[in-house]
Order: C-alpha cells, then sequence, then structure tokens
C-alpha cells in the first residue's frame, strides 16, 4: 500500500503557473506507474498526464499538452506537475494516483492509490 499527500495548489492568474507536488509513502515508490487527474462539480474524474515507474515514458491530455509537464523523482519519492500558461479551464480540483500496472495508465478505475485532491483556481 501506498500513501499519497499532494501540496501546491491555489489561486493563480490566467498566464501563470504552478507547481504540484505529490510526496508517497509505504511501498516503493518506483514500483508504481503515476497520474494526475482533475475534477470540476458535476464532470467526471478526467485524465491530464501520466508517467511509468521509470520516468521513461509520459503521456497527456490534448489540452495540457505543451503547456504541462509530469515528472518523477524516485529517490525522494516524489511525482511532479508543472502548469505553465494556465488557463482559467484549468481550474478544478486536481489528484495524483498510483498505479501497479507497469505501463501508461489512463483510466481512473485503473490506478488502486489517490492522494486527497487540491483546489487549483486559475482566475481570468
Amino acid at each position: 500500500q501506498v500513501q499519497l499527500v499532494e501540496s501546491g495548489g491555489g489561486l493563480v492568474q490566467a498566464g501563470g503557473s504552478l507547481r504540484r507536488s505529490c510526496a508517497a509513502s509505504g511501498r516503493t515508490f518506483s514500483s508504481y506507474s503515476m497520474g494526475w487527474f482533475r475534477q470540476t462539480p458535476g464532470k467526471e474524474r478526467e485524465f491530464v498526464a501520466a508517467i511509468t515507474w521509470s520516468g521513461s515514458r509520459t503521456n497527456y491530455v490534448d489540452s495540457v499538452k505543451g503547456r504541462f509537464t509530469i515528472s518523477r523523482d524516485n529517490a525522494r519519492n516524489t511525482l511532479y506537475l508543472q502548469m505553465n500558461s494556465l488557463k482559467p479551464e484549468d481550474t478544478a480540483v486536481y489528484y495524483c494516483a498510483a498505479s501497479m500496472q507497469n505501463d501508461i495508465v489512463l483510466l481512473p478505475a485503473s490506478y488502486a492509490y489517490w492522494g486527497q485532491g487540491t483546489q487549483v483556481t486559475v482566475s481570468s
């Protein structure tokens, strides 16, 4: 089992940047593929980005490509999401998640462990 604790959310103006962090504890962090998801009221949780256990491969939803970067530091047991050129439509609660599948994982149901979620608000 792994526990995930997120930090780095908040309020930012359009065009600004935020860096999300997700600290893992418990079982070996490097055993998990990781992902970021986001959710707004009344909508399903949306895939944002994913990274394999080694960090060698990443995947992004089209709406964030070129603006967001997912990365991980296995020595620090931490996952990151660098968000640049933020837009009001990026406003959501963001979640990090861990999957035991050794691949890029897109579906929320394939993730066994979730962080607590943190609000990101982008003002226009």
